[in-house]
């Protein structure tokens, strides 16, 4: 069964994405994987991790300033501490962080606090201290300040505050990573949205490549377009044309995009903190032999990882049919690292499972039903400048997988030349517009 998309409104006559059914089984997750550890709480500085555990967001400009935290305890409820007003906000508006039973019971979850911001605070100030006298006040609440706290990202004078309250800190962030490995229905329904919206921005810059635009003028008209569809943050848009094809250097410019050229995008935007990276290659004006032959190795690598993917599979099977790093000009894997790549997608761009020769013949990972992720391959062409690159997203279903990245990526799309087909030949669109006006087919 075809995996849904919808509109992104709520309607009374349709069921959709549940929204607080995707709190709920999210934090049950984070739940069950702690009870699992062998630690006591876990505590997150990271923003995707945050927005797991308590469904909270202030916007995409603080994702990385490391001023939030949030905390989830053995047995207990997540608390956040949050930026300013942000957290009266969340009181009046988040009610499942509201644990008051009107009769003394817990505070809300929603409270206000501040970390160091980076260090921009003054290191006298006794920011970082005062973080660690709240974390370590709710452990001993809970009688866990003998457990281990395991934390995913955090400022060095935080690590030391917390160890100076007595607390054993220890890697959180495999656990919180083990919680987002395998997706809910609604997370992988809101992915797919995410990857629907992809496919109507490549429609648009199909449309719009050609000859003497530029790179970054691309990368404007796809995040005008997500933007416009309702996305919440367009993260990047690599835009990669010409000789900067090989080697790919993963940051567009302002080059002049030339006949022949190739080009190559990935488009990477959140719906509702769900992501995608999702790459397609193009030719503009026309395209080489070498081209062609690049695209067409690149894509049977993709086509030949696809075919594998299944439940009990495991990363290893994957990368098994990919070129080894020698194979397409690089010293070692290292240095070829994630041009032949699949990793998790989720509210981060990268998570587990990750499919690289790096690290997945050695240490493989199982596929399991419910897994989302992207597969990427690379190829570079035999003229020496330009090369082909291909992404798609996959869900693993229960005896296989579906692609969820839709805009066509089978043969190399020719774009800045608009194409009819006349007598089984294709033509361009002049020509076959003085074919259809010669008198034996109706014209003058």
């Amino acid at each position: 069964m075809a995996i849904r998309t919808y509109g992104p409104n709520a309607v009374d006559w349709e069921e959709r994405v549940d929204l607080d059914r995707l709190r709920r089984q999210r934090l049950a997750r984070l739940n069950e994987t702690l009870d699992r550890s062998s630690l006591g709480a876990v505590l997150s500085f990271d923003f995707a991790n945050i927005r797991y555990m308590t469904a909270t967001h202030i916007g995409t400009w603080a994702m990385d300033k490391l001023i939030r935290f949030a905390l989830l305890v053995r047995g207990g409820e997540p608390v956040v501490w949050d930026f300013g007003s942000a957290a009266r906000h969340h009181q009046l508006h988040n009610p499942w962080l509201d644990y008051s039973d009107g009769k003394g019971g817990p505070p809300t979850g929603a409270r206000a606090g501040i970390s160091t911001l980076r260090g921009a605070f003054h290191p006298q100030a006794g920011i970082a201290e005062d973080v660690a006298r709240k974390i370590a006040g709710e452990l001993r609440e809970h009688g866990l300040a003998g457990e281990p706290l395991g934390i995913d990202v955090a400022e060095m004078p935080v690590l030391a505050a917390l160890r100076a309250e007595g607390i054993d800190v220890v890697d959180g962030q495999q656990v919180f990573l083990e919680a987002r490995r395998t997706k809910t229905r609604d997370e992988i329904s809101l992915l797919a949205q995410a990857c629907a919206m992809v496919d109507a921005a490549y429609e648009e810059l199909y449309g719009y490549l050609r000859p003497g635009v530029r790179e970054n003028e691309c990368v404007g008209l796809v995040s005008k377009v997500l933007y416009d569809l309702g996305s919440e943050y367009v993260e990047g848009v690599n835009a990669i044309s010409g000789e900067r094809c090989s080697p790919h250097p993963h940051v567009y410019s302002d080059r002049l995009i030339r006949p022949g050229d190739p080009a190559f995008f990935d488009i990477l935007h959140s719906h509702l903190g769900y992501r995608t990276c999702y790459y397609r290659t193009f030719a503009v004006g026309s395209a080489s032999g070498a081209q062609r032959d690049a695209y067409v190795r690149c894509r049977e690598y993709m086509d030949e990882a696809i075919a594998l993917v299944r439940p009990g599979a495991t990363t290893a099977d994957i990368v098994q049919v990919w070129p080894r790093a020698e194979e397409f000009g690089f010293a070692d894997e290292t240095a070829a690292f994630a041009l032949q790549y699949g990793h998790g997608v989720g509210l981060s761009i990268w998570e587990k499972p990750i499919f690289s020769r790096l690290v997945s013949l050695a240490h493989p990972e199982v596929l399991e039903e419910g897994m989302v992720f992207a597969l990427e391959t690379y190829w570079p062409a035999a003229d020496g400048w330009s090369a082909a690159r291909i992404e798609e997203e996959l869900v693993v279903t229960a005896d296989g997988c579906e692609v969820i990245t839709k805009f066509p990526a089978e043969e190399l799309l020719v774009a800045g030349r608009k194409y009819w087909t006349v007598g089984g030949e294709l033509n361009t669109r002049r020509e076959a517009q003085s074919h259809l006006n010669t008198p034996a087919n109706g014209g003058t």
